[in-house]
Order: C-alpha cells, then structure tokens, then sequence
C-alpha cells in the first residue's frame, strides 16, 4: 500500500480526522505496518504497553481473562484503535486482543504517539470521547449483568 493510502486511512480513524495531511503523513512513515491472521494475538493482556494500533482491516476480539476462563468483551472493526490505554495510563495492558479474521494494522509506537497528543490537543479530546463511550457501554452491560444477578441473590 502506498503512504498516500495510509493517510487517507488514518484520515477515517476518528482521532485522527482533524490533523494535517503532512502529520499523518509522517505519522504513517514512522509507523509500522503489520498483519496477523486469525487466532493471532496483536498483543495479550499483562504485556507492556509500547504502542497503539489501528485497524486497517480486518476484525479482532478484545478479551479479558478472569477466574472462568476468557471473556470477549468488545469486537474491534476498521478504523478503531486499541491499546492506547496503556500508553495513557502507563500500565500494562488491560486486555488481549486477537484477530478474528485477516488483520491489518498500523502500529504507532508509545513515544510518537504521545508525541502527536501534545502537538494536537484535539486528538487528546477525541480520545477522551472514545473512552467515555467505551466507559458507558462497559457501564451499561456491567448494570444488565448486576441486575440479571439480583432475583439469584434474593432466592
């Protein structure tokens, strides 16, 4: 794929979508461009955070590990990005996340990302908002659980 298309890609990405051509030009230059097929991890849950990834193609499972085994908890689709959470918090890595089907991505390593935050405040916010929304819907599923659980507690 040429540089050309790599930035009209990362033009789609939400956070993305208001920095110069010429950034996301450099962005794409700088960054790493990987595949996975599916069944393969882009990383696992407990590993360091040291880059963000967004999905050119493909589709990945987030999963969780917990006493019971795995638990899928988000799907990820073209255009999102994942592992920025680690960066952001600088903790290791919340989740796994494993392709489900031909993956490609563009790996934006810790240091340019944090890099193109401090230069456009706007993707600061825009990452604010994909996490509110992760926030709400990880809210509103973990409210539905707790209430399918009540009527087991009072028996």
């Amino acid at each position: 794929m040429l540089l050309r298309d790599e930035v009209e890609m990362l033009r789609r990405v939400p956070i993305f979508s208001r920095i110069a051509p010429a950034k996301l030009k450099l962005l794409a230059f700088t960054s790493d461009r990987m595949t996975y097929h599916a069944g393969q991890n882009l990383f696992r849950q407990g590993d360091v955070g040291d880059a963000a990834y967004v999905v050119l193609s493909g589709t990945a499972d987030i999963i969780v590990s917990s006493p019971a085994g795995e638990i899928k908890v988000a799907d990820v689709e073209v255009n999102s990005i994942v592992g920025e959470i680690a960066i952001l918090c600088d903790v290791s890595r919340t989740a796994t996340v494993r392709a489900t089907s031909p993956l490609e991505v563009l790996r934006i390593s810790k240091e340019h990302f944090l890099k193109l935050l401090s230069d456009f405040p706007e993707m600061a916010v825009e990452i604010m908002r994909v996490l509110a929304d992760r926030l709400n819907h990880t809210t509103a599923e973990l409210t539905a659980a707790r209430a399918a659980k009540q009527p087991q507690m009072a028996q």
